[in-house]
């Protein structure tokens, strides 16, 4: 028999009893839109991350440091010149300093000081305006950065144009000339980037250096480069590497962050998978009722000259291709609860969007799958129509 005349013969069978082959391939569909929804809801999570948090910057490390006396950009500069591996070695200041809200209430604004190469570092892209320049830095010019986030609660609205406005902090006027973009999901109060000579002079409050920022060149090992970074750093400062040098690469991160997300696949394909197996049952049942009620007609098809292959291909097709249509309203069903479930999370968690992504991988994946369950749990009826004997089949009542 050929490949057409059978697939005909196939769907003829199968559109005889829509009914019943809808409710047989239940468990599939809900076992594959189960894994469809979990694997495209985590890959918009995971990119939402990558994109919010930042963690696109893998070569980014922060280093912090328990010495005696104060960190300062003269250390950062000694430092630099005996680790070659990193493109940029920078540093930050923290202090805070009272300011006034868009209401009239005074509150304190963190003060992030830094120098100019530190936006490279941390991958901070403007939204509006511009970043200051070294010559600015040198000059102890009163000009600011803020973030997103902070330009509703210094002005009543994030959409205001910010660029260009005063910003009064302590005793000190300041001009906002960039606005930098910021995460919704990492909003603390009012952040405030100075130059840092311009914190040290006018704002007062700083300890020195209190992180340092390292990115480190393309193609570098970011393993051995943490583990160079904390010794180099522990001998420099001559403190303890176990306590007394911190060093964290965003490497690590994203790594942790996919180990956590493949886990957690994992196991939603584990649960998804007790669905499949029932709805493999469900498949088998459903054959072994229309071997039964198709004996005559399989006595009919062995007397014009079937043979017992030819039967075989017939029901393990009926079987396959029951299994495929369940897995591709099981992808549909599964992409569009990731797209709901997507919506549920920005009204929950406000200002995060979630866009599930479909990898081509997966559906490739359920759709053999979805072929390996008809050819298992089909088998057993296929062989048992095929071993049938055409003289009592045309017997059969």
């Amino acid at each position: 028999m050929r490949f057409g005349d059978l697939l005909y013969e196939t769907w003829h069978a199968l559109s005889a009893n829509k009914g019943r082959s809808l409710l047989t391939i239940l468990g599939i569909v809900i076992g594959i839109a189960a894994v469809i929804a979990m694997t495209s809801l985590i890959g918009g999570i995971q990119n939402m991350l990558i994109g919010e948090l930042g963690l696109a910057q893998a070569r980014q490390v922060s280093i912090s440091v328990n010495a005696m006396e104060p960190v300062d950009f003269d250390d950062v500069d000694h430092l630099a010149k005996g680790m070659p591996d990193y493109e940029i070695l920078t540093g930050s200041g923290m202090t805070s300093v009272e300011t006034t809200l868009a209401d009239g209430t005074k509150s304190y604004a963190q003060i992030v000081a830094v120098k100019p190469d530190f936006f490279t570092a941390n991958g901070s892209k403007v939204a509006e305006g511009r970043f200051f320049t070294a010559g600015e830095e040198a000059a102890a010019a009163r000009l600011a950065l803020v973030d997103q986030s902070s330009v509703k609660e210094l002005f009543g609205n994030a959409d205001v144009e910010a660029v260009g406005k005063t910003l009064h902090l302590g005793n000190d006027d300041f001009t906002i000339v960039g606005v930098i973009e910021s995460s919704s999901l990492m909003s603390y109060g009012v952040t405030v980037y100075l130059p840092y000579t311009t914190a040290e002079t006018r704002v007062g409050g700083m300890y020195g250096v209190s992180q340092i920022i390292g990115f480190a060149k393309e193609g570098t090992d970011m393993d051995r480069l943490t583990e160079t970074t904390k010794s180099y750093v522990a001998s420099y400062f001559n403190v303890s590497p176990e306590d007394g040098v911190y060093v964290y690469a965003l490497d690590s991160m994203i790594k942790q962050m996919e180990s956590m997300m493949a886990s957690f696949s994992l196991l939603m394909g584990a649960v998804a998978s007790i669905s499949l197996f029932v709805g493999g049952i469900g498949i088998m049942n459903m054959m072994l009722t229309n071997v039964t009620e198709r004996i005559r007609e399989i006595g009919l098809r062995k007397s014009l000259g079937a043979r017992r292959r030819d039967i075989t291909k017939q029901f393990l097709l009926e079987s396959i291709m029951l299994c495929v249509a369940g897995g591709v309203f099981g992808i549909l069903f599964g992409f569009l609860a990731a797209w709901g479930l997507g919506g549920v999370i920005g009204m929950v968690q406000a200002g995060m969007t979630v866009t599930p992504v479909l990898a081509p991988g997966v559906v490739a994946l359920a759709v053999g799958v979805c072929v390996l369950i008809g050819v298992v749990f089909g088998y057993y009826p296929a062989r048992r129509a095929a071993k049938l004997d055409p003289v009592e089949s045309l017997r059969y009542q």
